[in-house]
């Protein structure tokens, strides 16, 4: 089969444990490193299947490589190649297939609930038989809405469109349900400042320092398992 192609946005927005899953599944993977200046293919035909990363930047940003791996999804959708995103990455999936991306009404950040919604669909992709709630780690101040023939497969009380579907080939994740212990750290080194500030502003969707940074092993732990489910049924629908 040929390699998952795994798009890394930014020197801190590792893959985490998208690796391990995707050894665990059998699979081989390229990791184009487009911070680096690496292109985007033009064309996915050398893939079985896409993943994009998370970043600090803005999908709506005037980047060009944004708009190249936009033309790489739309060329994936018409190949029936399937493409999953995280955060950022789910932001690029939701645009090229015509939807909005726009400012959330606050910004996420630290350990949030999502709520799986209550249908045949999202059990299945998330592997779970009855409507439950995930705890995940989110950092982000954008949020999408759904392209056509998206099926929501979660949702939260601060950012309504948490994951979706397309064509039960495609999955966008808002949630950065990738992070390991040593990522959780080094977002908030980098990134601590943005934290406190929304925290001390009283902003509900943000959680304290303690918070963020306690319980990381099982926490990334959890997450870990519900994303190797994730996978395992995204691996369903890999071109061979």
């Amino acid at each position: 089969m040929k390699p998952v192609a795994i798009f890394q946005h930014s020197d801190i927005g590792r893959p985490g444990s998208v690796i391990d899953i995707i050894n665990t599944l059998g699979l081989s993977y390229s990791i184009i490193e487009t911070y680096r200046g690496e292109p985007v293919p033009r064309h996915p035909d050398d893939f079985s299947g896409l993943i994009f990363m998370g970043g600090p930047m803005g999908v709506n940003d005037d980047d060009e490589w944004l708009t190249h791996e936009r033309d790489l999804i739309r060329l994936a959708d018409a190949q029936d190649i399937p493409v999953a995103g995280h955060c950022l990455g789910a932001q690029q999936l939701a645009k090229a297939l015509g939807a909005t991306v726009r400012r959330n009404v606050r910004p996420e950040i630290g350990w949030q609930p999502i709520a799986v919604e209550p249908d045949p669909v999202a059990l299945s992709w998330w592997g779970v038989s009855q409507p439950t709630s995930l705890l995940t780690f989110q950092w982000h101040s954008d949020t999408f809405e759904l392209p056509d023939r998206a099926h929501r497969i979660a949702t939260g009380t601060h950012c309504a469109n948490q994951a979706f579907v397309v064509r039960d080939l495609h999955i966008g994740m808002q949630s950065h349900f990738e992070m390991t212990p040593e990522l959780v750290h080094d977002y908030y080194q980098r990134n601590g400042a943005f934290l406190r500030r929304e925290h001390m502003a009283g902003n509900p969707a943000v959680t304290s320092v303690d918070d963020t940074l306690s319980q990381l092993d099982e926490r990334t732990g959890d997450m870990k398992t519900v994303l190797q489910r994730v996978y395992t049924r995204w691996a369903l629908g890999l071109k061979k």
